[in-house]
This record gives structure tokens, sequence and C-alpha cells, in this order.
């Protein structure tokens, strides 16, 4: 998936092929093989092009991180505390980061924390973000492309 999102295009066997045999020797079949296994979970999308296939990552690896930590955070008993444990956890740039996410998210009309009045909600999400994936009833992130589970944790 690395080489898929790294290039952010449709790709071919033969191509993940030379850029992986650039680092070390792996055999055509064996990628070939990996990116099949990719489509079949849903990762990736692929169209014919003559007697190939181009492979198209259905997910960002942004989305892919952020369905990781949705599952984690959902498996908690107590998710304030799961927060605080991660934010404790955090580099002050990573602290950063997540800052600039929340004011993206929050919107720049939103006033700050401490501004916003009691018992309203902050704004609703700017077109910035990325769409997520609809569920059905019933339906948890495990059983979707791109989560924890179903990337077996990778």
């Amino acid at each position: 998936m690395t080489r898929v999102w790294k290039w952010n295009r449709p790709v071919t066997v033969r191509e993940v092929l030379e850029d992986i045999q650039q680092e070390r020797s792996i055999a055509y079949t064996t990628v070939m093989t990996v990116l099949d296994n990719l489509h079949q979970k849903g990762w990736v999308r692929r169209e014919a092009e003559g007697r190939a296939y181009r492979y198209e990552a259905v997910s960002t690896r942004a989305a892919y991180a952020a369905a990781l930590m949705n599952d984690a955070w959902s498996q908690s008993d107590n998710p304030a505390a799961a927060l605080v444990a991660f934010f404790g956890m955090m580099s002050e740039e990573q602290r950063r980061a997540l800052s600039d996410a929340v004011r993206i998210v929050q919107g720049p009309e939103s006033p700050g924390p401490a501004e916003q009045p009691e018992g309203t909600r902050p704004a609703e999400p700017r077109e910035e973000r990325e769409p997520r994936e609809e569920r059905g009833p019933g339906e948890s992130a495990a059983r979707n492309p791109g989560s924890a589970t179903e990337q077996g944790g990778r």
C-alpha cells in the first residue's frame, strides 16, 4: 500500500516491482499476488489496461490512519481517559498538528473553547476534510477497507 499511496495514481504491477527492486530482489508474481489480495480485500480498485491491471488506492493513507485511531478509541471503555493518555504520549510537534487539525475542523469563525458559550456545539466540519465512508446500520469501522482490523494492524 505504501507504494500505491506514494504515487497517488493508478499503478501497474511492473511499476511497483521496479520500484521495490531498487531496494531488494522480489518476483513479479509476488507483487501481483499482493496487489490482487489488496484488491480482494477492497483496499485497491483495478481497471484492465491491455493484458494488465492498473491498481489505485480506495482511500488515502490519512484516512487509513484515522480509521486505526477511531478503531482503537472506540474499543475503550473510557474514551475520555484514552484520549488523555494518548495526548500525554504526543510530542510537542504532534500536539501542534492536533491543534491545527482542531482549528481546521472548527473553522475560523468558531470561538475557541474558552470563548464558546456553554451548551453550544462547535461549527460543522468544513469541506477541506476528507469525506467519511458511509456505514450501514450496525456496521463497524472494522468492516470497512482501511480499518485496523481489515489491515491486520499494519
